[in-house]
């Protein structure tokens, strides 16, 4: 038990350190990195195509596509004219460090201001490799039952935000939206949270207007840094 667990603590603390390296490139080029996680079905790329119908002509953006075999979900990123690249894990339940730093080889981030890793569907293993995001955000359809939060408590606590997915659907579950949310505070007060459905569009701007928050926060910070640096230089 133990060798396991050093092998994992091993593993964890390379994966950071790759991580740490995005983390820099990304702050120096500008961009900010949204690692985007949920269930398989919870609803992850028609948000994507939600968001970036709103926001593809104000945020220039890129997606990284998780998945472990098919290309379809960049498929779909890409008709909406947005450059995607797929990465598939053969079977892993996860994206990691490596994995994005081997793509940001093939990517240009010039210009780039937003970039969001739609991860593997899984709510245990991509919420412990971090692949050097400035945030994480968690989509939840509201059809996978009121218990998830609890039950999964690691991405939620992780998280900036979280997706409640599908409220349209409510009338035909018997999910307490407010209980769904109120276990939602109780792992992470700060987190903000979005009843949407992606399907109608309800909610969604609301989250949009977030995102852009958090982009131009990084902007603005990457701005002081770079003045700073521009001064301690004269």
């Amino acid at each position: 038990m133990r060798l396991n667990v050093q092998v994992m603590t091993d593993i964890l603390a390379g994966n950071d350190r790759v991580a740490g390296e995005n983390r820099e490139l990304f702050r120096r080029q500008g961009v900010y990195v949204l690692n985007l996680l949920g269930s398989p079905g919870a609803g992850k790329t028609m948000l994507l195509e939600q968001t970036i119908s709103r926001l593809k002509d104000v945020i220039n953006m890129v997606v990284i596509e998780g998945d472990l075999y098919t290309q379809k979900d960049a498929e779909r990123i890409a008709r909406h004219g947005v450059p995607a690249v797929q990465i598939n894990t053969d079977g892993g339940c996860h994206l990691d460090a490596a994995m994005i730093a081997q793509t940001l080889e093939r990517m240009d981030l010039t210009g780039v201001e937003l970039l969001i890793v739609e991860n593997v569907g899984n709510l245990v293993c991509p919420a412990e490799f971090d692949v050097g995001e400035d945030e994480k955000a968690v989509v939840l359809s509201i059809t996978e039952g009121a218990d998830k939060p609890l039950k999964y408590p690691l991405p939620f606590r992780q998280a900036a935000a979280t997706v409640l997915n599908k409220i349209d659907l409510l009338p035909f579950t018997d999910v307490d939206l407010t209980a769904v949310q109120t276990d939602i505070v109780s792992l992470n007060r700060d987190i903000r949270i979005f009843a949407v459905s992606c399907r109608s569009g309800e909610g969604v701007e609301s989250w949009c207007d977030w995102l852009q928050e958090q982009v131009k926060g990084k902007q603005n910070h990457a701005g002081k840094i770079g003045n700073r640096k521009m001064e301690e230089t004269r």
